[in-house]
């Protein structure tokens, strides 16, 4: 596989980009659910809650914050993680800007 010419693009349009990859798991789509239900969780949670193994986990977790849209914190020996605020906001911005730009002129089309 090539490599990505992403100096191509916009920063914009690299950014939708990269949260499109990091939401692009529905396992990820699944921890996002449950964050989104719960506010805040532990990890282990998140495995008796999808059955995934912990180690599956943690490397979905570490990819949405990555990008930024869950942040976690340090509870005695626990992480917890909940849903970045300011960030999701942003996020949800992003692409509604994005969803905004189709006049949906020509229904049938």
């Amino acid at each position: 596989m090539g490599i990505t010419k992403t100096n191509l693009f916009s920063d914009v349009q690299n950014e939708l980009a990269t949260l499109a990859k990091a939401l692009g798991h529905p396992a990820r789509i699944a921890i996002l659910q449950y964050l989104l239900k719960s506010d805040q969780c532990i990890n282990g949670e998140l495995v008796d809650e999808l059955g995934l193994a912990q180690a599956t986990i943690s490397q979905h977790l570490r990819e949405l914050k990555e990008v930024g849209i869950i942040q976690g914190s340090i509870e005695g020996t626990k992480m917890c993680y909940c849903i970045h605020p300011e960030r999701w906001q942003a996020i949800q911005q992003q692409f509604s800007l994005l969803f905004d730009q189709y006049p949906c002129k020509n229904p049938s089309c």
